[in-house]
């Protein structure tokens, strides 16, 4: 119980590398001040610290104006001109929804009664003789129910004789120009009452000031509701006289967008229009907008009917919008998403700084290109930011040459070749952490300087140990030894110190005295077990143990790299004879993972 409620109580961050650089500085606070902006901006010109509401309304229109119109009718085989006024009882038709409409041209027939008469002429009603009309066959574009007869219309054309509503309604072209041409100058008044339950606010777009004269102009007087149909085709830049003659969908479209803040209060609305229908239909494809009514009489006790196909305009209102008012929690929400925002900078100069310190830019551009080296200062930003970890498998090993400044890394299987013979991939040698040197035995320090005498350096004995017939071929130094190993596992300790021919690195007193110092190995075995006690195989098992470890640390530098170090057969048989094993065969090297 103790153990969980531990991990529970425990906080994670990240660490973070900090750059000391004027260039990469700069870049992070063009990106900051960037993205600040642009929060700043949306935040303001968007309102995004307020909580939207759809807006919800309801809309009622009504059209005024007379028109003159202007017909020819056919009375007993003779034309004449009829003169007659509409009122808005005329050419206003009830629509659901927010739409009304008005009649602009029309096609009229008088007189029609039930019985049988024949067909308009069309392609589909003509006829030749009684086979071409089947009894009670219906059309869905015929005027009747055929009977089955083939009879004269008029003219020398035969047509199929139908039942219904007779004479029947001839497919004529609308008249043009538009008999309600005038129907431009028409005016519309627009009620519109909104709400927005969450905000508990309710308005209209008829201010209390308004003047009941007035007419909508996009600029001169944009709050006005009252429209005249003419300015609205215009503002599209539609031809209302070409419009009529098929009628057509036009859209009032009412924005609301309210800020229901009381220190800037502002909830009007903004009209614009659009044309909804196809206006590049074919004509045999029915543009425009049309229908067909009829008002029905008795006369003579005979029932009649006058039908009349409408062409004209509808107007469908449509109303959208929000209305906002300052919420702190979606302001928190807001500036929360967009702290993600400031991350760019990171991100792209992460991105910097992995493209330039690859080995492609550092073996094919920066040697070519003078104006890049200044980028090659991104191998040391990237080294200190990422740490490459390679995955412990059971083919990698690490080997180090006494004579070579770098380290090579073996990630494969052996197959039978000496590890010596492998060239492996070169990695640069980890730098040397000296901070732990202070807890070596004092022995190691150098002995006061002699007066008078220069201080020099121990170097590597210059004599090269002459090869001997037990040497094997694979060795450069000429202290290596077969390996005991099995057949299998003898390739893996194949290696000498040395990638040419020299002096061996046991033969320097460095390796004597970090190495094979009984003394300094004690002292390290005591640093980390105090209280440590073992008899005499046990102690000789632990610090030959102990000199692999002093020897990996000190030739690879890195502890990852030690786990995995190969240790050359020269210094492994020279630990194993100052520290040898009682009885039985040695383990050789096995892999920590």
């Amino acid at each position: 119980m103790t153990a969980c409620c531990s991990d529970v109580f425990q906080y994670e961050t990240n660490k973070l590398t900090r750059i000391q650089s004027v260039n990469y500085g700069t870049i992070k606070w063009i990106f900051h001040m960037i993205v600040f902006s642009y929060v700043s901006f949306a935040l303001v010109s968007d309102k995004r610290y307020q909580r939207k509401e759809p807006v919800v309304s309801s809309v009622n229109a009504k059209v005024k104006g007379v028109a003159a119109v202007t017909e020819e009718i056919v009375e007993n085989g003779t034309k004449k001109v009829v003169h007659s006024v509409f009122d808005t009882a005329d050419y206003t038709f009830p629509l659901q929804g927010n739409s009304f409409f008005v009649m602009t041209n029309y096609l009229k027939t008088e007189g029609q009664v039930q019985g049988l008469c024949p067909e308009y002429p069309s392609r589909n009603t003509l006829c030749s003789s009684d086979r071409n009309c089947k009894e009670g066959w219906m059309n869905p574009l015929s005027k009747g129910i055929q009977t089955g007869r083939c009879i004269q219309n008029e003219g020398k054309q035969k047509t199929c004789e139908v039942s219904g509503w007779c004479p029947t309604q001839a497919t004529e072209q609308a008249p043009r120009p538009a008999l309600l041409n005038s129907a431009e100058n028409f005016t519309v008044l627009i009620k519109n009452n909104i709400d927005f339950p969450g905000h508990n606010y309710t308005t209209r777009n008829i201010l209390p000031d308004l003047n009941i004269t007035c007419t909508f102009h996009k600029t001169e007087n944009p709050q006005c509701p009252i429209f005249r149909i003419g300015d609205i085709f215009q503002e599209i830049g539609e031809n209302f006289s070409e419009v009529a003659i098929q009628g057509g969908i036009m859209g009032i479209e009412i924005y609301w967008d309210c800020n229901l803040d009381s220190w800037f209060h502002r909830c009007r609305p903004q009209y614009s229009f659009r044309r909804l229908d196809d206006k590049t239909t074919n004509e045999s494809l029915v543009p425009g907008y049309n229908f067909r009514h009829a008002k029905y009489y008795k006369e003579n006790n005979v029932e009649k009917r006058t039908l009349t196909k409408v062409f004209g305009i509808r107007f469908d209102i449509l109303v959208f919008g929000t209305g906002g008012k300052l919420d702190f929690i979606q302001l928190i929400v807001y500036i929360g998403s967009t702290i993600s925002y400031f991350g760019m900078a990171t991100v792209f100069i992460d991105f910097l700084i992995n493209t330039y310190s690859n080995k492609y830019c550092r073996s094919h551009i920066y040697p070519y290109f003078k104006c890049c080296e200044c980028c090659a200062v991104n191998e040391y930003y990237y080294r200190k930011k990422c740490e490459s970890i390679v995955e412990p498998k059971s083919t990698l090993k690490y080997v180090s040459f006494v004579d070579e400044s770098h380290i090579r890394r073996v990630d494969q299987q052996l197959l039978g070749r000496s590890l010596q013979d492998v060239n492996g991939e070169k990695i640069p040698r980890p730098s040397m952490d000296f901070t732990d040197l202070s807890r070596l035995s004092l022995s190691l320090q150098n002995p006061p300087p002699v007066p008078g005498q220069p201080e020099q350096i121990q170097l590597l004995s210059e004599e090269v140990t002459p090869r001997s017939s037990n040497t094997p071929d694979w060795c450069q130094c000429g202290n290596c030894l077969p390996s005991q190993l099995p057949e299998s596992r003898r390739c893996l300790e194949e290696l000498c110190c040395r990638r040419k021919r020299g002096a061996c690195i046991t033969t320097s007193e460095l390796f004597r005295k970090l190495i094979l110092s009984r003394h300094v190995l004690q002292f390290l075995l005591l640093y980390q077990e105090p209280l440590l006690a073992l008899d005499a195989d046990a102690t000789s098992s632990r610090l030959r143990h102990c000199a692999y470890r002093c020897y990996t640390t000190w030739r690879f530098g890195s502890q990852d790299l030690a786990d995995f170090a190969i240790l050359p057969s020269c210094c492994r048989w020279r630990i194993r004879r100052e520290f040898p094993k009682s009885e039985g065969q040695y383990s050789g090297f096995k892999s920590p993972y």
